[in-house]
């Protein structure tokens, strides 16, 4: 892909929305990743079972964002040295139609396979 300003910029508007987006998530579920409260009193065994799995559902989904965080991150870096669009690995550059569908691709489709 032969980058050009008005493509680059497009891209980077789309990357800084998602970075927003994946920010703004990881606020909004905060409290669901926080340690569960086991206090027997308060509530049955099923209850704390059901929080102890929505935890661990909801820190697996943090860790998940936090990779496509870093993805975004790097794609951004990419983008301000003039490396974006061009495969880390073979130096070739990578069809429009993969940055369309995802912006932090950073290989080539036959790297990438």
């Amino acid at each position: 892909m032969a980058s050009t300003e008005s493509s680059n910029a497009f891209y980077l508007q789309r990357l800084l929305a998602e970075r927003e987006e994946l920010d703004a998530d990881s606020k909004r579920t905060a409290s669901n990743r926080r340690p569960v409260e086991l206090d027997q009193q308060k509530e049955g065994r099923l209850s704390r079972m059901d929080a102890l799995q929505n935890q661990a559902m909801a820190k697996g989904t943090e860790t998940r964002r936090a990779q496509r965080q870093a993805a975004v991150k790097a794609a951004i870096e990419r983008l301000q040295s003039g490396e974006f669009g061009y495969c880390c690995d073979c130096g070739e550059p990578i069809g429009q139609r993969r940055l369309d569908l995802d912006p932090t691709a950073a290989r080539c489709l036959s790297c990438a396979q």
